[in-house]
This record gives structure tokens, sequence and C-alpha cells, in this order.
């Protein structure tokens, strides 16, 4: 019985290595494809869309007053600086390649106006000073530069208007010391120039800081008789008027 159970193992294990041998070898997996890189993009930003902002900045002026009767300058020659802030509301539209075109209108508050001259010395009538207070500045300008993504060069033109008290003048001689308020012209506009750069640091948010030139026309005005001493017809002239800005100005642009 032992033999018999013995022969049979035998040729089961005998026969299972001869099935396995008729097998075909295993195959293979195939190899795995490498991994393909695929860069972040991250969008070009772009200038176009309506934007509103403030500002905020400092501004000096100069002028040249000369009367046709004594021929003498009260101009006001220590040119002083004034604090200057308001808003600006604008559009920009950006072409492929970066440039940019625009409009954009501003207003601005200028509470330190007191600009006075220094004394001159009129023969007859006395020290008098020239006294100037500017109130307010506004002005639509055209707006042109190129970007390199989100940093902005750009320049600008246009006219600007300013609100100011006519002319006062005073005779410090006299006691107690006199003044009037001149009357005549009171064109306050002019021609603006300006230049600046902005970066749009983060979302729809950009940060500029710009400068700008506005040169007022001419003006004149006249006093009557008897007036802090002076003779009656005078006229005086007022020119050579540039108001100089720096500031530094924050917007928000809407999608468009």
């Amino acid at each position: 019985m032992k033999r018999i159970l013995f022969v049979g193992a035998f040729a089961l294990l005998a026969g299972g290595q001869a099935l396995a041998a008729d097998l075909p070898p295993p195959v293979a997996p195939p190899p795995r494809a490498p991994a393909v890189y695929v860069p972040i993009v991250v969008p070009v930003y772009s200038w176009t869309g309506f934007y509103i902002g403030g500002n905020v900045g400092w501004g000096w002026n100069s002028v040249s007053i000369t009367d046709n009767i004594y021929g003498l300058n009260y101009s006001n020659s220590t040119n002083q600086g004034q604090f200057a802030g308001g808003g600006q509301v604008g559009f920009n539209y950006e072409f492929p390649g970066g440039f940019v075109l625009g409009a954009e209108a501003d207003f601005d508050w200028l509470p330190n106006t007191s600009n006075t001259g220094n004394g001159t010395v009129v023969p007859g009538v006395g020290t008098v000073q020239v006294t100037a207070n500017n109130r307010w500045i506004t002005d639509v300008a055209a707006r042109a530069g190129y970007a390199w993504d989100r940093v902005l060069l750009y320049g600008k033109g246009g006219w600007a208007w300013v609100g100011s008290s006519n002319n006062t003048i005073t005779n410090t001689t006299l006691t107690p010391a006199q003044s009037f308020t001149g009357s005549g012209s009171t064109s306050n506009d002019g021609w603006l120039a300006g230049a600046g750069i902005e970066w749009a640091f983060a979302g729809n948010w950009s940060a500029r800081v710009e400068y700008d030139y506005v040169r007022l026309n001419n003006t004149t005005f006249s006093i009557g008789a008897g007036n802090a001493g002076f003779t009656a017809g005078d006229t005086f002239n007022v020119s050579n008027r540039n108001i100089n800005i720096v500031d530094v100005g924050l917007n928000y642009k809407f999608g468009y």
C-alpha cells in the first residue's frame, strides 16, 4: 500500500513539473511613461479698465507780479510749499505689446494756501505785500505709457483749473496796515503736463508716484483811488504763474 501511494505521489509531481514546463514564460508589465511637467501659467496683468483712487502730496508755486506805474516786482520768491490731497478717476486701455492709452480727471484740495510775496518798497507808498490764496485744483488729462506686466510708466497732458481768491495788496508801513483786494481778470486755468510710474501690487490694487506741472494763464487786476496809498488806476500784471505738485496715490481698477 505504501508503494502504491509513493508511486502515485511521484507521478503527480512529475506531471505537475511537465505541465509547468509547457506554460509560456511570464510577460513583463509595460514600462511606465515618464511624468509630464506642466508649468503653472501666471496670467499677464492687464491695465484695461476703469479705476478710482485717492492721492496725497505736496505742491509749491511761483508767480511774477508787476505794476505798470512803478514798474516794481512783487513776486512770490519764496515758493512756499503746501499740502495737497484729493482723488482721481480714469480709464486705461492696454494694446497688444504693452502700449497703454487712457484719460484721467483729478481734484485736489489745497488747504494751506496763503502765498505772500516778500515785501517790496514802493516809493511814496511804503512796504507792500501781495497775497493770493489757492483753494483747489482740478484737471482733465490724457495719459499714454508703456507697461511691463504690472509696472506702468506714463506721461500725461491736459488742462487744469485752479480755484483762487483775488489778489490782496497790503501796505505794512501804514498803522494799522491797510489791505485791499484788486479787481479784474480772474482767469485761473492753464495747461498741465506730468509723468509718473504705477505698480499693480495686489489684485486690482495699484500704487503710483506722480509729478505734475501746471502753467496758468496771465491775469491783471487794478486798484481804485486812495487804496493803501497807491495811485488810482495802477494796474498789476500777474505772469509766470505755475504750480508744481508731487503726490503718491492708490487706485482700484474695475474689470473691463
